[in-house]
């Protein structure tokens, strides 16, 4: 999963409100232009009618869960507009009523933040999911609802063009790109946020009437803030987006000229091994090596620019541990480069690469190749998104955690790796640790120019387990806590920014961070994800979400008055 906390989301505990009183109270009547409907599936509404899911509808348990089986609410109407104006008055009906509204994009949010017990009011924006060029803005235009493979295939197909963006096939675009928008180009092409030029937001002001604003990364726009509070700032704490723009800064001509192309082709390599042949000292030298190949090669203009790759250390029940290389084909000496970074990598880990037969997380089924293949860059692309295993089992359940590295993993924070996955007293092929390239052109980029603050990192860790049973939830939980606290113990349990590492990625969201028997560095979950520029996005909540509609366990908050 490449973006987890990747909605509009809103948590807040409040008291609740019966369903009779939500249904007779008002919340179902004319929204605005748009009339509501509670009809059962089987009954058409007109074309020009917001639809209303309710619990009596067959679809409902559905539209009630994300792609995380943990997280399933029992909200009293599921609202499904397909413009912005059913947006505003799906928002508006929320308010008038005191309804606590979640917002859903793509339902791959890390935590209950969308589908939770406070929940009265879901807005799912699956349908508003179109993708396409505003001749007017001159940008291309994405709906939040877009999946990050429709996306990438609309743009390339049509246009010849892309945007960074993520990796996962499902993810929905509302909540990837708020939180920065991590991609397979990011060293050669930055984030997705790079290439934000507006962005349409339904926010609800003092008056508590709701609104459609536009923002755009123009200096003399008067809701500029806006727009930059969207560069990272997290979803569910300003709005409900209902459309992003892209085109690269100051580029002009035509349509296939104002985004970058992407690689015609790409090379992909991968290694894997045997957690029995995996020593200790072996496997301190395999991360070692790729802690400081990266700190070597992770500059802005570097020849590996186009280079990314992930280090997948399984739990040693998974019995594989593996190494997946993306390299652009068209980079001078490309194939040689890639060759010369896989033998950095594995100097001195003595020990033979095997075929991987069984998928290991996300990035497993790569491992099968032991040469280097070139493919089509959207073939390959596709290929590297299918390949997570929480898309493609609808029952498992998961959780995660975070931290970016400025530096490589120290031999303290390696040796706590290394005793969490060899555990005995615990077993799941589905949990791992997955360290993936960062920099290059993303640290080309100074963290105030964006929401996003993580611009001088090297490598960006996910922590990740995977599990089918309830009855499995606090054994996994408990080691996934267990192995993150270990390895940053000397710094309170979290990944501090200081020299070695630099907090946590928003769109992996993790709300641990919240509790201080967990985090027990005296910084708060708000400095690890966004750093310095947190109180400017307090400032931007003060002014479009002055009520504090959109919020739940990690949004931005209210500054003190």
């Amino acid at each position: 999963m490449s973006t987890g906390g990747q909605e509009h989301v809103e948590k807040r505990q409040h008291g609740g409100v019966g369903r009779r009183a939500f249904l007779v109270g008002g919340a179902l009547t004319t929204l605005g232009a748009a009339a509501a409907t509670s009809a059962p599936a089987s009954t058409a509404a007109p074309e020009d009618a917001l639809i209303v899911v309710t619990p009596e509808a067959s679809r409902y348990p559905d539209l009630v869960r994300g792609n995380n089986q943990r997280w399933v609410a029992a909200p009293q109407a599921v609202a499904l507009p397909v413009n912005t104006r059913q947006v505003v008055a799906a928002v508006q009906n929320a308010v008038s009523g005191r309804k606590r509204i979640t917002v859903r994009s793509g339902g791959h949010c890390y935590e209950d933040f969308v589908y939770n017990s406070a929940t009265q009011v879901v807005i799912d924006l699956s349908q508003l999911n179109a993708v396409g060029y505003d001749e007017q803005r001159r940008a291309f235009y994405v709906e939040p609802g877009a999946t990050v493979l429709n996306v990438v295939n609309t743009l390339y197909r049509k246009w010849g063009v892309t945007i960074p963006a993520g990796m996962c096939y499902s993810v929905g675009m509302g909540g990837h790109v708020t939180g920065g928008g991590w991609g397979l180009l990011c060293r050669e092409l930055g984030l997705t946020v790079d290439y934000l030029h507006a962005v349409e937001v339904v926010t609800v002001g003092a008056d508590g009437v709701a609104r459609a604003v536009v923002a755009t990364n123009s200096p003399s726009d008067p809701n500029r803030e806006l727009w930059w509070a969207h560069t990272g700032g997290g979803g569910g704490s300003f709005g409900v987006v209902t459309r992003f723009w892209f085109r690269t800064p100051g580029a002009t001509g035509d349509p296939g000229a104002l985004l970058p192309s992407p690689p015609a082709e790409v090379y992909l390599h991968a290694l894997s091994w045997k957690w029995a042949d995996m020593t200790e000292a072996r496997f301190t030298r395999l991360v070692r090596n790729y802690g400081g190949w990266h700190e070597r090669n992770s500059a802005p203009g570097g020849e590996y620019g186009g280079l990314l790759s992930f280090l997948a250390l399984g739990h040693r029940s998974s019995d594989r541990i593996a190494l997946t290389t993306q390299m652009t084909a068209s980079a001078p000496d490309a194939l040689a480069k890639l060759e010369r970074f896989v033998a950095e990598v594995t100097d001195g880990v003595d020990v033979a690469a095997v075929p991987l037969n069984q998928p290991l997380g996300e990035f497993g089924p790569m491992a099968e190749q032991f040469t280097a293949q070139r493919l089509p860059w959207l073939q390959a692309t596709t290929r590297l998104g299918v390949t997570n295993s929480m898309l493609t089992n609808p029952s498992l359940r998961g959780d995660f955690k975070s931290a970016f590295m400025r530096r490589g993993l120290p031999d303290d924070q390696i040796a706590a790796l290394y005793r969490h996955l060899s555990r005995t007293d615990f077993a799941n092929p589905n949990a791992l640790v997955v360290a993936s390239s960062y920099g290059g052109r993303v640290n080309a980029v100074a963290p105030g120019d964006t929401a996003t603050p993580h611009r001088d990192s090297v490598i960006k860790l996910l922590y990740q387990a995977y599990w089918p049973d309830p009855a499995a939830d606090a054994a996994n939980v408990a080691w996934l806590r267990d192995i993150y606290e270990d390895v940053y113990r000397t710094t309170g349990g979290v990944p501090v920014p200081n020299d070695v590492t630099d907090g946590c990625y928003v769109n992996y969201a993790d709300i641990d961070l919240n509790d201080p028997a967990r985090n027990r560095s005296g910084r708060s979950w708000a400095e690890l994800y966004f750093g310095a520029n947190y109180p400017r996005l307090q400032r931007v909540k003060a002014k479009w979400d002055p009520l504090d509609v959109f919020r739940h366990g990690q949004s931005v908050e209210l500054p003190p008055r």
